[in-house]
């Protein structure tokens, strides 16, 4: 999957990998939660609705870097059920590629805590599944493909 970055500050150095974590989260009601992230630069992600997760860090597993990104975003601790299947999205801008991101993703239920968004998580929302449909372009394309890939997405 490619994208032209048309401009897009990214907060990343030119021709970065990046492997990115997270999960799809279900609540004890079936909602899924997805959050969207405050104007501090605009990226490739900003705007958009998409699930908690972010960027892996050197050192760490895989399955800590998505319960940790889901807590810093969310103050959410999750129990993962199962991995979903990675994809890659490559970002080009006029000088060649701009960003590679790998995700890494976890289908995952809420186990504790109560949700409040970090500083960098402007919103955060409980979405039922019969609805997320209903987001249309709010939702972020790779969000999309992620709840399809954890058969969460109706319609």
């Amino acid at each position: 999957m490619e994208a032209a970055a048309s401009g897009l500050t990214l907060g990343f150095p030119h021709n970065a990998i990046i492997i990115a974590v997270g999960a799809v989260i279900l609540d004890e009601t079936d909602r899924v939660l997805l959050v969207k992230h405050v104007p501090q630069r605009r990226s490739f992600w900003h705007g958009k609705w998409i699930c908690p997760g972010g960027r892996l860090q050197v050192g760490e597993a895989i399955e800590a870097g998505v319960r940790r990104e889901v807590w810093e975003e969310t103050h959410l601790h999750i129990r993962l059920t199962r991995p979903l299947v990675p994809f890659e999205r490559i970002i080009h801008d006029a000088s060649g590629v701009r960003l590679h991101v790998i995700y890494i993703d976890y289908l995952a239920e809420k186990s504790g805590g109560q949700l409040q968004p970090a500083d960098d998580v402007g919103e955060a929302i409980w979405v039922p599944r019969g609805r997320l449909a209903t987001l249309g372009d709010a939702l972020h394309e790779d969000t999309r493909r992620l709840l399809e890939l954890a058969q969460v997405l109706e319609g």
